[in-house]
């Protein structure tokens, strides 16, 4: 039979715990900081609760100890023992284990959706017999302000999820507006593109730049790495070389620029490969110049040349260890067909890679159709390969037909 003394002193705690759930509960509904829940937590256990001692470990990005009070160790400086992950209720701790754990008798798992996301430690005036220490009011009450945390948890990444979509909606609007909107389609110069980035912005570059009556630029380029600073560079290369092509038509001068403004914004994180061609339709000259990038393709007079000469990538060193200027002189019909790393790297099921082989070889076979022909055939072989794998890089395909034979 109870006691008065019982039952006075079990009406006592039930007050407590209410009081403690209504404290919980207040701060959890005034939408308060993580930091500002933890220490109104540990407050409200440690007075209302009779628990001695305490240490909550909570998991964020690893295991963290957010409250702890009484206890002879600093558990702020601790790390978690994960051999604790295999409690899944409420239990004493009779075993041994190891220091500083040592200080505690119960063990007290909290878990979402058979998901753990925190541990409680505690000691009692009298857990031994667990008169005075209500466990499961601490693990309900624990449970409550932690899932109430990784609510906010969850909110907070949802709106940093949003931005980043918005960011990169944006700089992909960006982007569009510095391709060219319309490529030449006529009886003296046709081009065609393929473009597939492989998030909603890419990494890739293609242009076509007229450089006053007589003369045009067809370059093409792709920056290392991926994401948004990746993209962003790219677009104040694009920006960059535009601005260049009114200012002078000598390549030497626009590809030091550009590795000069490469190092200077990216600071050696990034480099970009670049090939950029200037055709002068007067003295039927092509000069072009290769940074690093994937040779093209220059079809003429039925044979397949690749323009390699060059320089190294933009923007490794601050100044290019060499640079030269390549030249193909008496040229009026011919056409360039090039690509990004993206196209030949891509991978079939069995792991094999596209490569250069493959590409040149569908080259050869069409090398006589206009752009867009010879563009759909590689891209159908390259479809054809890949079968229903996925691709892993940005894509694109840029061909130029140029004819001036006969004007």
């Amino acid at each position: 039979m109870m006691t008065e003394e019982t039952l006075k002193t079990k009406y006592d705690l039930k007050e407590l715990e209410l009081n403690s759930l209504l404290e919980i509960t207040q701060a959890i509904n005034n939408n308060l900081p993580e930091e500002s829940l933890y220490k109104i937590y540990g407050f409200t256990v440690r007075a209302n609760l009779n628990i001695k001692k305490l240490a909550l470990y909570v998991l964020d990005d690893k295991w963290n100890c957010k409250v702890h009070f009484g206890t002879e160790t600093d558990f702020s400086e601790h790390e978690f023992d994960e051999s604790f992950l295999q409690y899944d209720d409420i239990q004493m701790i009779d075993e041994p284990v190891s220091p500083p754990f040592d200080e505690f008798k119960i063990i007290v798992p909290i878990a979402h959706k058979k998901r753990k996301l925190a541990f409680v430690f505690i000691s009692g005036a009298n857990d031994k017999k667990g008169d005075f220490v209500n466990t499961n009011f601490i693990q309900a009450l624990s449970n409550i302000i932690i899932v109430a945390i990784e609510n906010k948890k969850l909110a907070r990444k949802q709106i940093e999820q949003e931005m980043i979509r918005r960011e990169l909606e944006i700089a992909g609007n960006v982007q569009k507006f510095l391709f060219p909107k319309k490529l030449p389609d006529n009886e003296h110069i046709k081009a065609d593109r393929f473009y597939k980035p492989h998030h909603s912005i890419g990494g890739d570059y293609y242009d076509f730049i007229e450089m006053g009556k007589n003369q045009f630029m067809f370059c093409i380029a792709d920056v290392s790495g991926k994401g948004i600073p990746a993209a962003l560079l790219m677009s104040n290369f694009q920006a960059s070389l535009r601005t260049l092509t009114r200012q002078t038509n000598l390549l030497q001068d626009i590809v030091t620029e550009l590795n000069h403004l490469v190092m200077s914004n990216a600071e050696g994180q990034h480099f970009i490969t670049f090939f950029a061609a200037i055709y002068d339709i007067r003295s039927h000259r092509l000069k072009y110049v290769n940074s690093g990038h994937n040779p093209p393709v220059l079809i003429h007079d039925g044979k397949m040349e690749f323009l390699e000469t060059g320089s190294t990538v933009l923007g490794a060193f601050e100044s290019l260890p060499f640079l030269d200027i390549g030249l193909v002189e008496g040229i009026d019909k011919f056409t360039i067909c090039a690509f990004t790393d993206g196209l030949t790297e891509i991978n079939n099921e069995d792991g094999e890679e596209f490569g250069d082989k493959e590409l040149f070889r569908v080259i050869e076979q069409n090398k006589e159709k206009e752009p867009e022909k010879l563009n759909e055939a590689i891209i159908s072989d390259m479809e054809k390969f890949k079968k229903s794998d996925g691709f892993n890089d940005d894509i694109t395909l840029f061909t130029c037909a140029v004819d001036f034979k006969n004007s």
